[in-house]
């Protein structure tokens, strides 16, 4: 039993290091930091409802997981070709693509579900 704990607790020290490379190496995720962080506060000040918390979460954790899994496609295809190649590219570019397709819905579901309570805040300052 003493041996299950034990890998379990590398797995997590694995996972952990995983996650403080990506956070110390990609600078877009530095960008995704700064934007949760600021979809935190804001969701907070405007007092959203449960259901709406769950959806931005899902949508943060999509965009970061799409991070992750890209710096880890990116750290495989450096490994497998070291030299340029079109196809190396080709899935580093796809990669890529899911991190701004991920990133493009949070957009639209932080405005969907930010927006009306955000107007009604300013709206009434404006007032």
């Amino acid at each position: 039993m003493g041996n299950f704990f034990r890998s379990r607790i590398l797995s997590f020290k694995n996972a952990f290091r995983g996650w403080w490379y990506v956070i110390r190496t990609q600078r877009n995720a530095w960008i995704h930091a700064v934007i949760t962080f600021l979809v935190i506060v804001l969701g907070f000040s405007l007092n959203i409802q449960v259901r709406d918390w769950a959806i931005l979460l899902i949508a943060i954790s999509i965009v970061w997981l799409a991070e992750f899994l890209n710096s880890a496609l990116e750290a495989v295809v450096d490994l497998a070709s070291p030299q340029e190649h079109p196809l190396a590219m080709r899935g580093k570019d796809v990669g890529a693509a899911a991190v701004l397709i991920s990133a493009i819905s949070a957009v639209l579901i932080g405005i969907l579900i930010l927006g009306p309570p955000l107007l009604v805040v300013i709206k009434a300052w404006s007032n």
